[in-house]
């Protein structure tokens, strides 16, 4: 992670705007100048599509007014030729012979918009004040998009450890065969994990990864949000819908169609959620509340959970046939209890980014922190590591950190890891515990270790998988 820059600053009203107007009408042309520079825009005149196509790349306007009827070039030629020079350039194309068939032409070859002769200052104005607004909403829109591509990906995914190498190893495997996709239709994901793992890190490294990642990526915390606000959230609502319904609002879903829609902590989901999830995995629609039409949408869905849902479908809390269409892909992300290394990897990454972002000189471990650091169980996982980190650099009096700004590490004497807590009841970590013991008593045996845990070697070699543990033995 790195410090966030500062979002672009849009423009007060349509101060510094600069208009570059092309028309052989030069008395037209310099009221129309003038008005705009009373307003105080910047402009430019020039009086043929050749001199204004010669002034476009110096002067880069934000919006060019461009005649039709031009000696030489006509209006629609330069259009043309100024979408080759920028592709986002914004012209309004003018004319006082035209009909729907100019104005047509004009917006399929890019025109922003199409105004008629003799102009109207005042709808001129109001025209280039929506155009701007347009312009700014799109920057920014687009600044928060490449900043969230910038903060996401493969790369972020930090670790040198075997579990973390071997996730990555499955993402990649996954965005390859994403993009040999035939249709426009990849299988939903499922990724599990314990609670701060980084598992929208994971689902942000898939989205941003693939052949969606210029598409929009949503998301939503099944658990945040009362179980009754959850489905208008997802699928948006109709005006008068329900008492406080006031106006069509769209939902989640509709905004990331042509994206990946997240959904964190899937396993919070209601049944009636998880019907129409369903339905909305199935068939690609979805209805508003208070809706009668059935609406088609093209999205990825990922979803995440800490709760083991295999259980949770035993007990009849969670669909069976939802929890299958989630997951034809499945992906589970280690807890750094097991990441070995990576717990000094990670610490120093997140010194380093928080020393950034309070514009501290960067510090160093203590050598004295670095074993019990390695030692400690996490039960935070990764949030908690770097939340400790941010604390201890607040904290520390000088150039260097030690336990004292770890006191939970000082205090516990650094826990061991759980390899041997049977205090710890959770049922998944029991069985990765397990699973690793058999693993390595039996020196990696497949067929030894499945006789110590009393089961076959296939139902050994899926709960391998299951729990992304590797092995390179194949007896």
């Amino acid at each position: 992670m790195s410090a966030l820059a500062k979002p672009p600053a849009g423009a007060a009203g349509s101060l510094g705007q600069a208009i570059l107007i092309i028309d052989d009408e030069a008395v037209l042309a310099r009221n129309i100048a003038t008005y705009l520079q009373r307003l105080g825009w910047t402009t430019q005149v020039a009086g043929s599509a050749e001199e204004g196509l010669a002034l476009f790349p110096s002067f880069r306007p934000d919006i060019v007014l461009l005649d039709h009827n031009l000696p030489g070039q006509t209006g629609l030629e330069a259009l043309a030729k100024l979408r080759v020079i920028d592709p986002e350039a914004r012209v309004v194309l003018m004319t006082g012979n035209g009909g729907i068939e100019l104005a047509v032409s004009a917006i399929k070859q890019g025109a922003a918009d199409y105004l008629a002769k003799p102009l109207a200052l005042s709808e001129l104005r109001l025209l280039l004040d929506r155009l701007l607004t347009q312009r700014r909403l799109q920057s920014t829109v687009d600044y928060y998009r490449q900043r969230e591509a910038d903060h996401s990906g493969l790369d972020k995914i930090i670790g040198e450890s075997t579990p973390v190498v071997a996730l990555r190893e499955r993402i990649c495997l996954l965005l390859a065969a994403e993009r040999q996709l035939s249709d426009d239709n990849p299988p939903s994901v499922l990724i599990q994990g314990e609670t701060g793992t980084g598992k929208e890190l994971v689902a942000r490294a898939l989205h941003f990864g693939g052949t969606r990642a210029g598409q929009p990526f949503v998301e939503l915390n099944c658990g945040a949000l009362p179980q009754q606000l959850i489905e208008a959230e997802l699928f948006g609502y109709e005006k008068g819908a329900f008492t406080d319904a006031r106006q069509r609002k769209i939902g989640l879903v509709e905004a990331a169609n042509g994206g990946t829609l997240f959904l964190d902590e899937i396993g919070e989901a209601d049944p009636a959620t998880q019907v129409k999830l369903l339905k909305l995995l199935e068939d690609r629609s979805f209805r508003r509340l208070g809706g009668i039409r059935e609406q088609q949408t093209n999205l990825r869905i990922i979803a995440a959970t800490h709760q083991p849902l295999e259980q949770m479908v035993r007990e009849g809390r969670f669909r069976a046939d939802l929890y299958f269409r989630l997951r034809i892909i499945e992906v589970a992300v280690p807890p750094l209890r097991e990441r070995g290394v990576d717990v000094l990897l990670l610490a120093r990454h997140f010194l380093h980014w928080h020393a950034q972002r309070y514009r501290r000189d960067l510090p160093e471990l203590d050598s004295e922190l670095l074993a019990p650091m390695q030692r400690y169980h996490w039960p935070g996982n990764v949030r908690e590591l770097r939340n400790a980190i941010e604390q201890a650099l607040l904290l520390a009096p000088g150039p260097q950190i030690g336990l004292r700004e770890f006191s939970f590490l000082a205090a516990t004497g650094g826990p061991a890891r759980p390899d041997a807590d049977d205090d710890d009841l959770n049922l998944e970590r029991s069985e990765r515990r397990l699973v690793q013991r058999a693993m390595e008593r039996s020196g990696n045996n497949i067929t030894q270790a499945a006789k110590l845990l009393g089961i076959s070697r296939d139902t050994l070699r899926y709960r391998l998988e299951r729990l992304n543990l590797r092995s390179d033995d194949s007896a």
